[in-house]
Protein backbone atom coordinates (compact mmCIF):
# COMPACT_ATOMS: atom_id res chain seq x y z
CA UNK A 1 0.00 0.00 0.00
CA UNK A 2 2.99 2.33 0.42
CA UNK A 3 2.82 5.35 -1.87
CA UNK A 4 -0.78 4.76 -2.95
CA UNK A 5 -3.08 7.75 -2.70
CA UNK A 6 -6.23 7.19 -0.71
CA UNK A 7 -9.47 9.16 -0.65
CA UNK A 8 -12.57 8.89 1.52
CA UNK A 9 -14.46 7.57 -1.51
CA UNK A 10 -11.91 4.84 -2.11
CA UNK A 11 -12.42 3.78 1.51
CA UNK A 12 -16.13 3.36 0.77
CA UNK A 13 -17.74 6.72 1.64
CA UNK A 14 -18.74 9.20 -1.07
CA UNK A 15 -19.31 12.76 0.09
CA UNK A 16 -20.62 13.62 -3.38
CA UNK A 17 -23.25 10.86 -3.31
CA UNK A 18 -24.23 12.01 0.17
CA UNK A 19 -24.74 15.55 -1.12
CA UNK A 20 -26.88 14.20 -3.98
CA UNK A 21 -28.99 12.24 -1.49
CA UNK A 22 -29.54 15.37 0.62
CA UNK A 23 -30.73 17.29 -2.44
CA UNK A 24 -33.22 14.54 -3.24
CA UNK A 25 -34.38 14.33 0.37
CA UNK A 26 -34.91 18.09 0.49
CA UNK A 27 -37.38 17.86 -2.39
CA UNK A 28 -39.36 15.16 -0.59
CA UNK A 29 -39.28 16.79 2.84
CA UNK A 30 -40.91 19.90 1.40
CA UNK A 31 -44.13 17.92 1.07
CA UNK A 32 -44.38 17.74 4.88
CA UNK A 33 -43.76 21.41 5.60
CA UNK A 34 -45.92 23.12 8.18
CA UNK A 35 -46.14 26.90 8.60
CA UNK A 36 -44.12 26.67 11.84
CA UNK A 37 -41.05 25.30 10.02
CA UNK A 38 -38.36 27.98 9.86
CA UNK A 39 -35.41 25.86 8.68
CA UNK A 40 -35.22 22.21 7.65
CA UNK A 41 -32.92 19.97 5.57
CA UNK A 42 -29.57 21.49 4.63
CA UNK A 43 -28.55 23.31 7.79
CA UNK A 44 -27.01 21.90 10.93
CA UNK A 45 -30.44 21.50 12.50
CA UNK A 46 -34.15 22.01 11.89
CA UNK A 47 -36.00 24.94 13.44
CA UNK A 48 -39.69 24.82 14.42
CA UNK A 49 -41.38 28.01 15.65
CA UNK A 50 -43.70 27.94 18.63
CA UNK A 51 -45.25 30.95 20.36
CA UNK A 52 -42.45 32.70 22.20
CA UNK A 53 -39.62 30.37 21.17
CA UNK A 54 -37.98 28.45 18.33
CA UNK A 55 -37.27 24.76 18.91
CA UNK A 56 -34.10 23.47 17.25
CA UNK A 57 -33.66 19.75 16.59
CA UNK A 58 -30.97 17.52 15.13
CA UNK A 59 -30.14 13.85 14.61
CA UNK A 60 -26.76 12.16 14.16
CA UNK A 61 -24.74 9.05 14.96
CA UNK A 62 -21.16 7.97 15.64
CA UNK A 63 -20.55 6.11 12.38
CA UNK A 64 -17.96 3.37 12.15
CA UNK A 65 -16.08 4.70 15.18
CA UNK A 66 -18.23 2.16 17.02
CA UNK A 67 -16.21 -0.63 15.36
CA UNK A 68 -13.05 0.53 17.17
CA UNK A 69 -14.96 0.52 20.46
CA UNK A 70 -16.07 -3.03 19.69
CA UNK A 71 -12.56 -4.13 18.76
CA UNK A 72 -11.22 -2.91 22.12
CA UNK A 73 -14.29 -3.83 24.15
CA UNK A 74 -14.28 -0.22 25.35
CA UNK A 75 -17.71 1.44 25.30
CA UNK A 76 -17.44 4.02 28.07
CA UNK A 77 -16.75 7.08 25.88
CA UNK A 78 -18.61 6.47 22.62
CA UNK A 79 -21.83 7.70 24.24
CA UNK A 80 -20.15 11.10 24.77
CA UNK A 81 -19.51 11.16 21.03
CA UNK A 82 -23.17 10.49 20.34
CA UNK A 83 -24.33 13.41 22.45
CA UNK A 84 -21.58 15.68 21.14
CA UNK A 85 -22.40 15.15 17.48
CA UNK A 86 -25.97 16.24 18.14
CA UNK A 87 -25.64 19.07 20.64
CA UNK A 88 -22.81 20.69 18.66
CA UNK A 89 -25.07 20.70 15.61
CA UNK A 90 -27.93 22.49 17.35
CA UNK A 91 -25.44 24.83 19.05
CA UNK A 92 -24.29 25.88 15.56
CA UNK A 93 -27.91 26.86 14.89
CA UNK A 94 -27.85 29.11 17.97
CA UNK A 95 -29.61 26.76 20.38
CA UNK A 96 -29.25 25.82 24.02
CA UNK A 97 -29.61 22.00 24.26
CA UNK A 98 -32.65 21.00 26.34
CA UNK A 99 -32.96 17.24 26.00
CA UNK A 100 -31.51 14.24 24.22
CA UNK A 101 -32.85 10.85 23.12
CA UNK A 102 -30.91 7.81 21.95
CA UNK A 103 -31.39 4.75 19.80
CA UNK A 104 -29.16 1.74 20.42
CA UNK A 105 -29.37 -1.10 17.90
CA UNK A 106 -27.49 -4.32 18.53
CA UNK A 107 -27.38 -7.95 17.55
CA UNK A 108 -27.20 -9.03 21.17
CA UNK A 109 -28.11 -7.06 24.29
CA UNK A 110 -25.27 -7.19 26.79
CA UNK A 111 -26.40 -5.31 29.92
CA UNK A 112 -22.82 -4.25 30.75
CA UNK A 113 -22.25 -2.82 27.28
CA UNK A 114 -25.60 -1.02 27.30
CA UNK A 115 -24.75 0.36 30.73
CA UNK A 116 -21.41 1.69 29.50
CA UNK A 117 -23.02 3.24 26.41
CA UNK A 118 -25.67 5.04 28.45
CA UNK A 119 -23.13 6.13 31.08
CA UNK A 120 -21.24 7.89 28.29
CA UNK A 121 -24.44 9.58 27.12
CA UNK A 122 -25.11 10.74 30.67
CA UNK A 123 -21.64 12.30 30.83
CA UNK A 124 -22.18 13.97 27.45
CA UNK A 125 -25.54 15.35 28.55
CA UNK A 126 -23.97 16.59 31.78
CA UNK A 127 -21.33 18.49 29.80
CA UNK A 128 -23.99 19.95 27.48
CA UNK A 129 -26.40 20.81 30.31
CA UNK A 130 -29.29 18.84 28.82
CA UNK A 131 -31.53 16.01 30.03
CA UNK A 132 -31.31 12.45 28.75
CA UNK A 133 -35.04 12.19 28.26
CA UNK A 134 -35.40 8.68 26.87
CA UNK A 135 -34.42 6.26 24.16
CA UNK A 136 -34.88 2.88 22.53
CA UNK A 137 -32.80 -0.28 22.57
CA UNK A 138 -33.45 -2.71 19.73
CA UNK A 139 -32.07 -6.26 19.63
CA UNK A 140 -31.88 -7.50 16.01
CA UNK A 141 -29.40 -10.38 15.59
CA UNK A 142 -30.31 -10.97 11.94
CA UNK A 143 -29.50 -7.35 11.10
CA UNK A 144 -26.49 -6.52 13.28
CA UNK A 145 -24.86 -9.84 14.15
CA UNK A 146 -22.18 -8.99 16.71
CA UNK A 147 -22.27 -5.25 16.00
CA UNK A 148 -23.92 -2.15 17.42
CA UNK A 149 -25.21 1.09 15.95
CA UNK A 150 -25.95 4.34 17.75
CA UNK A 151 -28.16 7.26 16.81
CA UNK A 152 -29.10 10.33 18.81
CA UNK A 153 -31.59 13.17 18.71
CA UNK A 154 -31.17 16.55 20.42
CA UNK A 155 -33.73 19.31 20.91
CA UNK A 156 -32.98 22.82 22.11
CA UNK A 157 -34.35 26.32 22.14
CA UNK A 158 -32.87 29.08 20.05
CA UNK A 159 -31.17 31.73 22.16
CA UNK A 160 -29.21 33.48 19.41
CA UNK A 161 -30.14 35.07 16.10
CA UNK A 162 -27.27 36.87 14.32
CA UNK A 163 -27.69 40.63 14.04
CA UNK A 164 -26.68 40.40 10.37
CA UNK A 165 -25.47 37.92 7.80
CA UNK A 166 -21.73 37.32 7.30
CA UNK A 167 -20.05 39.78 4.91
CA UNK A 168 -16.81 39.88 2.96
CA UNK A 169 -13.95 40.76 5.30
CA UNK A 170 -15.47 39.22 8.43
CA UNK A 171 -13.08 37.12 10.49
CA UNK A 172 -13.27 33.38 11.01
CA UNK A 173 -12.18 31.80 14.28
CA UNK A 174 -11.68 28.09 14.82
CA UNK A 175 -11.94 26.22 18.12
CA UNK A 176 -9.58 23.28 18.56
CA UNK A 177 -10.96 19.79 18.12
CA UNK A 178 -10.06 16.90 20.42
CA UNK A 179 -9.03 14.67 17.50
CA UNK A 180 -10.96 12.95 14.74
CA UNK A 181 -14.23 13.41 16.64
CA UNK A 182 -16.71 11.00 14.97
CA UNK A 183 -15.99 11.48 11.28
CA UNK A 184 -13.71 9.87 8.74
CA UNK A 185 -13.37 6.56 10.55
CA UNK A 186 -14.11 4.46 7.48
CA UNK A 187 -10.90 5.87 6.02
CA UNK A 188 -9.01 5.86 9.33
CA UNK A 189 -9.72 2.15 9.82
CA UNK A 190 -8.63 1.29 6.27
CA UNK A 191 -5.38 3.17 6.74
CA UNK A 192 -4.66 1.49 10.08
CA UNK A 193 -5.13 -1.84 8.30
CA UNK A 194 -2.83 -0.71 5.46
CA UNK A 195 -0.05 -0.20 8.02
CA UNK A 196 -0.67 -3.65 9.58
CA UNK A 197 -1.19 -1.93 12.91
CA UNK A 198 -3.36 -3.11 15.78
CA UNK A 199 -5.59 -0.89 17.90
CA UNK A 200 -3.74 -2.49 20.83
CA UNK A 201 -0.41 -1.05 19.65
CA UNK A 202 1.00 1.79 21.79
CA UNK A 203 0.77 5.34 20.49
CA UNK A 204 3.23 6.88 20.15
CA UNK A 205 5.55 3.89 19.95
CA UNK A 206 6.28 3.85 23.68
CA UNK A 207 4.46 2.99 26.88
CA UNK A 208 1.80 5.60 26.06
CA UNK A 209 -1.87 4.88 25.46
CA UNK A 210 -2.90 2.40 22.80
CA UNK A 211 -3.56 3.59 19.26
CA UNK A 212 -7.18 2.55 19.71
CA UNK A 213 -7.51 4.66 22.85
CA UNK A 214 -6.24 7.68 20.94
CA UNK A 215 -8.78 7.03 18.17
CA UNK A 216 -11.58 6.75 20.76
CA UNK A 217 -10.87 10.22 22.20
CA UNK A 218 -14.41 11.62 22.60
CA UNK A 219 -15.77 14.38 20.39
CA UNK A 220 -15.40 17.72 22.14
CA UNK A 221 -18.66 19.28 23.33
CA UNK A 222 -18.47 23.05 22.69
CA UNK A 223 -21.61 24.05 24.58
CA UNK A 224 -19.94 25.09 27.87
CA UNK A 225 -17.79 27.73 26.15
CA UNK A 226 -19.85 28.91 23.18
CA UNK A 227 -23.35 29.01 24.71
CA UNK A 228 -22.54 31.80 27.23
CA UNK A 229 -21.45 34.01 24.31
CA UNK A 230 -24.79 33.79 22.49
CA UNK A 231 -27.57 35.55 24.46
CA UNK A 232 -28.01 39.30 24.22
CA UNK A 233 -26.07 41.46 21.78
CA UNK A 234 -23.66 38.72 20.71
CA UNK A 235 -20.95 39.58 18.16
CA UNK A 236 -21.18 36.08 16.62
CA UNK A 237 -22.53 36.20 13.08
CA UNK A 238 -22.30 32.52 12.12
CA UNK A 239 -21.20 29.18 13.57
CA UNK A 240 -20.32 25.81 12.07
CA UNK A 241 -19.79 22.36 13.56
CA UNK A 242 -17.01 20.71 11.56
CA UNK A 243 -18.24 17.19 10.93
CA UNK A 244 -18.37 14.94 7.84
CA UNK A 245 -16.96 16.86 4.88
CA UNK A 246 -14.46 18.69 7.09
CA UNK A 247 -13.82 22.41 6.86
CA UNK A 248 -14.35 22.36 3.11
CA UNK A 249 -17.99 21.25 3.26
CA UNK A 250 -19.19 22.60 6.61
CA UNK A 251 -17.85 26.13 6.92
CA UNK A 252 -19.49 27.46 3.70
CA UNK A 253 -22.91 26.21 4.88
CA UNK A 254 -22.97 29.10 7.37
CA UNK A 255 -21.82 31.91 5.08
CA UNK A 256 -24.95 32.61 3.02
CA UNK A 257 -23.39 31.94 -0.39
CA UNK A 258 -20.07 33.57 0.41
CA UNK A 259 -16.82 31.65 0.88
CA UNK A 260 -13.74 31.58 3.07
CA UNK A 261 -10.00 31.84 2.66
CA UNK A 262 -8.10 30.04 5.44
CA UNK A 263 -4.50 30.01 6.57
CA UNK A 264 -3.55 26.38 7.37
CA UNK A 265 -0.49 27.64 9.29
CA UNK A 266 -2.75 29.42 11.80
CA UNK A 267 -3.49 26.33 13.86
CA UNK A 268 -1.89 22.96 14.63
CA UNK A 269 -3.17 19.75 13.05
CA UNK A 270 -3.14 16.88 15.59
CA UNK A 271 -0.10 14.65 15.23
CA UNK A 272 -2.09 11.45 14.78
CA UNK A 273 -4.23 13.08 12.09
CA UNK A 274 -1.08 14.12 10.24
CA UNK A 275 0.25 10.59 10.55
CA UNK A 276 -2.95 9.00 9.24
CA UNK A 277 -2.92 11.42 6.30
CA UNK A 278 0.69 10.43 5.61
CA UNK A 279 -0.25 6.73 5.66
CA UNK A 280 -2.83 7.43 2.97
CA UNK A 281 -0.68 9.88 1.00
CA UNK A 282 -3.60 12.30 1.32
CA UNK A 283 -3.34 15.77 -0.15
CA UNK A 284 -4.16 18.59 2.26
CA UNK A 285 -7.33 19.31 0.28
CA UNK A 286 -8.52 15.71 0.68
CA UNK A 287 -7.55 15.70 4.35
CA UNK A 288 -9.53 18.90 4.98
CA UNK A 289 -12.55 17.46 3.15
CA UNK A 290 -12.50 14.25 5.20
CA UNK A 291 -11.28 15.24 8.69
CA UNK A 292 -11.66 18.35 10.84
CA UNK A 293 -7.86 18.95 10.62
CA UNK A 294 -7.82 20.18 14.21
CA UNK A 295 -10.78 22.61 14.08
CA UNK A 296 -14.04 21.32 15.52
CA UNK A 297 -16.17 24.46 15.59
CA UNK A 298 -15.99 27.86 13.87
CA UNK A 299 -17.21 31.33 14.82
CA UNK A 300 -17.53 34.32 12.48
CA UNK A 301 -17.36 37.90 13.77
CA UNK A 302 -16.79 41.32 12.24
CA UNK A 303 -13.27 42.71 12.19
CA UNK A 304 -14.28 45.24 14.86
CA UNK A 305 -15.35 42.42 17.21
CA UNK A 306 -12.17 40.32 17.00
CA UNK A 307 -10.73 41.69 20.21
CA UNK A 308 -14.07 41.38 22.05
CA UNK A 309 -14.36 37.69 21.18
CA UNK A 310 -10.78 36.98 22.17
CA UNK A 311 -11.28 38.71 25.53
CA UNK A 312 -14.59 36.90 26.17
CA UNK A 313 -13.13 33.47 25.37
CA UNK A 314 -12.61 31.66 28.71
CA UNK A 315 -9.13 30.68 29.86
CA UNK A 316 -10.48 27.17 30.59
CA UNK A 317 -11.77 26.72 27.04
CA UNK A 318 -9.99 24.89 24.20
CA UNK A 319 -7.64 27.05 22.11
CA UNK A 320 -9.25 29.63 19.84
CA UNK A 321 -7.45 30.48 16.57
CA UNK A 322 -8.00 33.26 14.04
CA UNK A 323 -7.94 31.07 10.93
CA UNK A 324 -9.20 33.15 8.03
CA UNK A 325 -11.56 35.63 6.39
CA UNK A 326 -14.90 35.60 4.64
CA UNK A 327 -14.47 36.19 0.90
CA UNK A 328 -16.79 36.78 -2.05
CA UNK A 329 -15.91 33.60 -3.94
CA UNK A 330 -17.92 30.57 -2.70
CA UNK A 331 -16.18 27.55 -1.19
CA UNK A 332 -12.96 27.36 0.80
CA UNK A 333 -9.60 28.56 -0.46
CA UNK A 334 -6.18 28.38 1.16
CA UNK A 335 -3.47 30.95 1.66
Amino acid sequence: MAGEEWTYERAGVSIDRGDQAVRRIRQLVGQTRRPEVVEDVGGFAGVFRLPGTDLVAGADGVGSKILIAEALGEYRTIGIDLVAMNVNDILAAGAEPLFFLDYIATGHVDPDVIGDLVAGMVEGCRQAGCALLGGETAEMPDVYGTHHDLAGFAVGRRVHSPRRAPAVGDKIFGVASSGFHSNGYQLVRKLVESQTLSYEDPWPRSDAARLGDQLLTPTRIYVPWVLPLLPGDSPILAMAHITGGGLVENLPRTLGGLGAVLDPAAWPVPDLMREVARWGNLSFAETARTFNVGIGFTLVVSEEDVSALQKAWPDTAPPLYLIGDVRQEPGVGWR
